[in-house]
């Protein structure tokens, strides 16, 4: 079934939006700036992580992802209540930072300090922190960290955080991951996004390479707990 043609006071509604955004993107920037110095400058932190990125959201991105929500919202025959009076408070990912870290055990770590952190510098949780997993074998782990647990089918894998500075209004969206669950993140935005690939053969190579990239970030956590078991029966002799 074709998507529904929006209308035309609601693609105005959408570009006034996107215009409102535009004119203070500059702020968003230097707010994933902050947010990422304040995070990587920690000094409990920084061993952790191999490395970050930071974005603001691309104009034309955000009218793609405000048209998928208008088209949603009218196949469910729902209202679209996104307008520019809440916009900054509806989406919490016009500003984005990312932490790449090796393997899974260093998040027993570095979510604490997150939270930590994000405390010290006065920058308020808007929601429960949450973790996106398909591997549903990892569940247990992340709730032992407190964390929210949502499956996606699509084998997204990454743990979120929608942070607001103490002065509020705007958000910033805080992601960490390992470096083989953001391989598979960086090739299926470049297939799918904005717009979902419609290629049998994308579509389960991607579900291939996730599997693999799981599979990785498996061996990497036993490559480094089999060198933690055996540093501790070296100094245990």
């Amino acid at each position: 079934m074709s998507s529904p043609v929006l209308p035309k006071k609601m693609l105005a509604q959408i570009d006034g939006m996107v215009a409102l955004y535009s004119r203070r993107r500059e702020e968003f920037a230097n707010l994933a700036q902050r947010v990422e110095r304040d995070l990587v400058e920690h000094a409990a932190l920084r061993p952790l992580i191999h490395s970050t990125k930071r974005r603001e959201k691309d104009p034309s991105h955000l009218r793609d992802k405000l048209k998928r929500k208008a088209i949603e919202a009218r196949l469910s025959k729902s209202d679209f209540t996104i307008t520019e009076r809440n916009l900054f408070k509806r989406l919490g990912d016009l500003a984005g930072v990312r932490l790449l870290h090796i393997h899974t055990e260093q998040l027993s770590a570095i979510h604490p300090k997150i939270i930590e952190i994000l405390a010290f510098h006065k920058y308020k949780l808007r929601e429960k922190p949450l973790v996106y997993i398909w591997d549903v074998e990892r569940n247990s782990f992340f709730k032992r960290l407190n964390l929210a647990v949502q499956i996606r089918p699509t084998m997204y894998t990454s743990v979120h955080y929608i942070v607001e500075p103490h002065w509020g209004g705007v958000a910033c969206e805080i992601q960490v991951r390992t470096l083989a669950e953001e391989l598979w993140g960086e090739v299926s935005h470049t297939i799918n996004y904005p717009n979902e690939t419609n290629s049998v053969a994308c579509t389960e190579q991607l579900a291939a390479l996730a599997r693999v990239a799981s599979g990785c970030t498996r061996l990497v956590d036993s490559i480094f707990a089999s060198m933690s078991e055996h540093k501790s029966k070296h100094i245990a002799s």
